[in-house]
């Protein structure tokens, strides 16, 4: 008979919580089962973005202002973001496999939907469902992975995940800006159909649920209703709150004020109900999960980092330096491109180094990479911007791959579907964050600025009298007359202003970035290492 190992109580339940889980073995290769899954998800995280640079000519062809259009982006992610953190009680409901094919048959009818929407209401209506359909995607792909693949192998997987989740949205608007040009705006939805099928009929054969969840199903309770609708009223009026405030002078407007409190009372009213229903939507106790919790704020950083970012890059190479859509597209596709390339390298070495020191890493060179942003002025070339985002984003896999795998430490098997769930809230919410923080840091740096330069912009200046008598001069080489010269070169001397006041905004946002991101370098090692090794080297008779 072995001999018993002596495991204290602390010990044994420090191991089992952390890495006990139930051994299942599918009858496919897991990468196929991976690459299976991936597809659809790529598909949807497109689509989050695919549609921002098609926003003129969406509203052009259905009779619509721009602001009326930006609608379609954020009915998309407000229907998606309520359907993530319940993806996995639906998921344990109904069953995962059955879910995701669900999903993925929805989302490609409404794509099929959006594709001949000939209003403007229909296409926001049938956006709603999309994103409603598309909520449950990457969530079940995680959960997916996590079963398919051993603790000490997830690495991988997750990084193949990464490609989907962190690439799709980065080249979304390059792909979108080259159909519009060259087709039609509606050939972004279209293209989802071919990708939809495909992903259902690989997904039919190939994905299976693991033994356990049959169990788990067993065991679901109904679902918590007024939790259900206290959830939703929180997200969707925090998502209009933060998709609509700067247009609206944030608190300056009484809708702006009104879907504030909506969502803070909402939002208070959820915690209550959920601490004390019997089947509660969120299980509020994987907080009390040290890696889980922190997990979560890391990702939320990663999402206003990467999206705020990705915003900002393009929205200052088109609104200052006039590049076309599809040539700012292209900057942050060569970030993608990066991303292709390391994300595998890092899913492999991910298996071998402490996450935790991986995350610190990551964090480090996240933070010098916007930092590097900082540099911008109104002589870039291409490839000073495409320097930019390529190198902040070396460190996203490091970030996002560790936190994909730590994110599951210590939490129990059956709670894998709504660890897939919430995490991705945690990103979209935190991208959401941060467009609407750069936003408005922009627009009021910018106005703080020109205040200032306008102050040292006088006619009795002699740095301004030079500056406008040198181009009045040149104009009038050119064939103005006196005055046209006078007149214009004034014109030209405000351009100046306005572009060095925008200048100093973004410099001034690249700053706040750069604190928050540096802040968080050493938070891995407030982690719990985990510690990937058979539940048998700690058995006890």
């Amino acid at each position: 008979m072995a001999q018993a190992t002596a495991v204290t109580p602390a010990q044994q339940q420090d191991h089992d919580s952390d890495f006990h889980y139930e051994h299942w073995t599918p009858r496919y290769n897991p990468w196929v089962i991976a690459f299976t899954v991936t597809l659809a998800t790529f598909m949807e995280a497109l689509d989050s973005s695919i549609a921002n640079v098609s926003l003129p000519h969406i509203a052009g062809t259905l009779g619509a202002t721009y602001d009326e259009a930006t609608w379609i982006l954020t009915s998309y992610l407000v229907s998606n973001a309520i359907v993530l953190p319940i993806s996995g009680w639906i998921a344990n409901r109904i069953g995962r496999k059955r879910f995701y094919m669900t999903c993925v048959a929805g989302f490609t009818i409404m794509s099929f939907l959006c594709g001949l929407a000939g209003s403007l209401f229909m296409l926001v209506f049938f956006r709603v469902m999309q994103g409603a359909a598309g909520g449950g995607l990457q969530p079940s792909e995680r959960a997916i992975l996590a079963d398919t693949f051993a603790p000490e192998k997830r690495s991988m997987a997750f990084a193949l995940y990464g490609m989907a989740v962190v690439v799709a949205p980065a080249i979304g608007p390059t792909i979108g800006g080259w159909i519009t040009d060259n087709f039609s705006w509606r050939w972004i939805f279209f293209l989802n159909i071919p990708v939809g099928i495909l992903s259902l009929t690989l997904t039919s054969r190939i994905v299976e649920d693991p033994p356990y969840l049959k169990r788990v199903r067993e065991r679901v309770g109904r679902i918590d209703g007024i939790g259900l609708g206290l959830l939703a009223v929180t997200i969707g009026a925090l998502q209009i709150m933060l998709d609509k405030g700067q247009e609206k002078d944030w608190f300056g407007s009484h809708l702006i004020i009104a879907f504030a409190i909506t969502a803070a009372v909402g939002f208070v009213l959820f915690l209550w109900r959920e601490l004390t229903a019997e089947h509660p939507v969120i299980d509020l106790r994987m907080y009390q999960k040290r890696n889980f919790a922190m997990t979560q704020l890391v990702m939320l950083v990663i999402g206003a980092a990467l999206y705020s970012t990705t915003v900002m890059i393009p929205q200052f190479l088109q609104e200052v330096m006039n590049y076309t859509a599809t040539e700012a597209g292209f900057v942050l596709s060569l970030g993608g491109l990066v991303l292709i390339v390391l994300l595998p390298i890092v899913g492999f070495i991910g298996q071998k180094f402490d996450p935790r020191a991986m995350i610190c890493f990551g964090f480090a060179v996240v933070t010098f990479g916007i930092w590097r942003i900082a540099d911008l002025n109104l002589s870039i070339s291409f490839w000073d911007a495409a320097s930019w985002r390529v190198i902040m984003v070396l460190g996203m896999p490091f970030l996002f791959v560790p936190i994909s795998v730590m994110s599951y430490v210590g939490v129990p098997q059956e709670k894998n579907n709504e660890v897939s769930g919430l995490t991705a809230l945690a990103r979209n919410i935190g991208g959401s964050l941060g467009v609407s923080f750069i936003s408005t840091m922009l627009i009021r740096r910018a106005q703080v600025h020109q205040q200032y330069l306008a102050a040292h912009v006088m006619p009795a200046s002699p740095i301004y009298q030079t500056m406008q008598h040198g181009l009045a001069a040149a104009l009038q080489n050119k064939g103005y007359s006196p005055a046209e010269a006078a007149s214009a070169s004034m014109a030209r001397v405000y351009q100046m202003m306005i572009q060095q006041a925008n200048v100093l905004a973004y410099i001034d946002t690249v700053h706040v970035l750069v604190i928050l991101t540096a802040c968080l370098i050493p938070i891995g090692y407030l982690m719990k290492k985990p510690r990937f090794r058979p539940k048998q080297n700690a058995s006890i008779e």
